[in-house]
């Protein structure tokens, strides 16, 4: 056996959501640097031409489509004009969510509702739409981002933290359930990871000192420092890849260890 050749995506067809930036466009990028032909979606026309213009810079030919996840039709629609111009796809990766940091007792059901319908129902309409194409062709891996959530707690994310705990279990059944077509379907569960979006969490202080948060989380840290997307490259081509085909109902939590530590004593 070739080790280094099983974790090749030559020829494969990855879909990424949510990958006009952060997490998702290095993963994409990561896909793309391994031989598979990247697609992704946006829901608006301004992220994707920006994205276009992100995913061109690096030499990626990515393909960019229009779609909200949420929407059965347009997945449906989506996913079969990905099969009409670049073939049916072997990877799946639920990456698109959001999150509401809102007291529980403040919060609405409807923000509650679409923080779910985001981070889990879409998840469940995109792999339910690439499934039949997976079965016919013998073989599919389908990567859900997680998050440390589907663990833990935490104040103002109870929507977030139902979502991603639903998702994990999403995980584990669909590998149940598909595991005898040859589909692999594991998750990826980033810890905290510098980006534009946590960036004003990194902010130093007007005093010169670090921002609370960075200091609580380098502290809940053993690697002592936040991830970085491409610490994400390596765990999501190893599940998108042959070399993780007896790996199935897998959370694979890149966290620099925050899930294995209980923390410094004060």
């Amino acid at each position: 056996m070739d080790i280094m050749k099983s974790f090749s995506l030559e020829g494969k067809v990855a879909l990424v959501t949510g990958a006009a930036y952060g997490i998702g466009f290095a993963i994409a990028e990561a896909y793309a640097n391994a031989g598979a032909k990247i697609a992704f979606n946006c829901r608006g026309q301004e992220h994707m031409d920006k994205a276009m213009e992100e995913y061109s810079a690096k030499g990626i030919d990515a393909k960019g489509y229009i779609c909200d996840v949420t929407d059965e039709d347009q997945v449906r629609k989506m996913v079969s004009d990905i099969e009409s111009e670049l073939g049916t796809i072997d990877i799946l990766v639920n990456n698109a969510g959001i999150i509401k940091r809102i007291p529980m007792h403040e919060m609405s059901a409807e923000e509650f509702r679409q923080v779910v319908d985001i981070d889990l129902n879409a998840p469940f309409i995109m792999s339910k739409a690439v499934i039949p194409g997976m079965i016919k062709k013998g073989h599919g891996k389908i990567i859900n981002v997680c998050s440390m959530m589907s663990e833990l707690g935490r104040e103002t994310v109870s929507a977030y933290a139902a979502a991603k705990g639903g998702l994990k279990m999403l995980t584990r059944n669909i590998c149940s359930e598909y595991g005898e077509y040859n589909i692999q379907c594991n998750g990826i569960g980033p810890g905290y990871i510098a980006t534009p979006q946590t960036a004003p969490l990194r902010e130093t202080q007007p005093d010169g000192t670090k921002h609370p948060f960075d200091k609580f989380i380098i502290g809940k840290t053993p690697a002592a420092r936040w991830g970085t997307p491409e610490d994400l490259m390596g765990p999501a081509v190893f599940l998108a890849s042959d070399a993780s085909d007896f790996v199935n109902g897998h959370i694979l939590y890149v966290d620099g260890g925050i899930l294995a530590y209980i923390g410094k004593q004060p």
